[in-house]
């Protein structure tokens, strides 16, 4: 190759690298707090959130699957359904830590994202949270099972990839912060819908009802340990969003 050519191509990586991990000066208040109200309208109306629902399954058994491979199980497939519900199957140990873990991390991924992508946009790395949530997408369609989460993955990785390309600074902020805040808000939710369902008595086979199968703790301190988190993150997620 000519050195010319080489050096350009060194150059244009330089670059990449510099826009992915650099810093981008942070939006004004007004359109942190207009994100987050859009956030809102979006987790509080049914018939929006039965829609939108479908990214916080994403997360939701995004999370079962990291967690699963990084407590050395292993990962058989993700399904992700039309009715917003999900299904990770991983093989290993049927008890222990790592069982317990994966089934844990379902319903705390959501919040848990929301407040590592508040932590990245309160340090200005705006572009380094678009970059990660598109690699992670690549990753978890690799794992996908059925039609419609190959579908649902795709056009959620798609908006991120576009968006990351292709928009300028003022939408990527808009754009980023939407995401970060709908995790923060739409990981509150969930625990809210299946501690509702129990109390119906649905949901008998629910994360909750697992892990106190594995540790022989109430489902309901299970419940209450998936509130804490989710409003925990939502509270710390906050300090740094608005932290402008």
């Amino acid at each position: 190759m000519d050195q010319g050519l080489e050096t350009a191509a060194d150059a244009s990586l330089t670059d990449l690298w510099d826009r992915i991990l650099g810093t981008q000066a942070a939006p004004e208040t007004w359109l942190v707090i207009a994100t987050g109200v859009v956030a809102l309208a979006v987790v509080v109306p049914h018939g929006v959130w039965r829609l939108a629902r479908n990214a916080i399954t994403i997360a939701h058994e995004g999370g079962h699957g990291l967690v699963a491979l990084l407590t050395g199980r292993r990962l058989d497939g993700i399904r992700l359904h039309s009715d917003t519900s999900g299904l990770t199957v991983s093989r290993g140990r049927p008890s222990g830590i790592g069982m317990i873990l994966t089934a844990a991390a379902g319903y705390t991924a959501p919040p848990l994202l929301g407040l590592g992508g508040a932590a990245l946009l309160g340090s200005g790395r705006i572009t380094a949270l678009l970059w990660i949530a598109t690699a992670l997408l690549v990753a978890m369609l690799v794992m996908i099972r059925n039609a419609y989460g190959a579908l649902t993955v795709v056009l959620t990785g798609g908006a991120f990839l576009l968006v990351s390309w292709l928009a300028g600074s003022e939408v990527q902020a808009a754009f980023a912060y939407a995401v970060v805040w709908f995790l923060l808000l739409g990981g509150v939710r969930p625990a809210f819908e299946l501690q509702s369902k129990r109390r119906r008595g649905g949901a008998g086979d629910s994360d909750a009802d697992q892990l106190s199968r594995l540790t022989h703790v109430p489902a309901g301190l299970w419940l209450f340990f998936f509130h804490a988190v989710s409003l925990c993150s939502l509270m710390g997620g906050a300090r740094w969003l608005l932290a402008v």
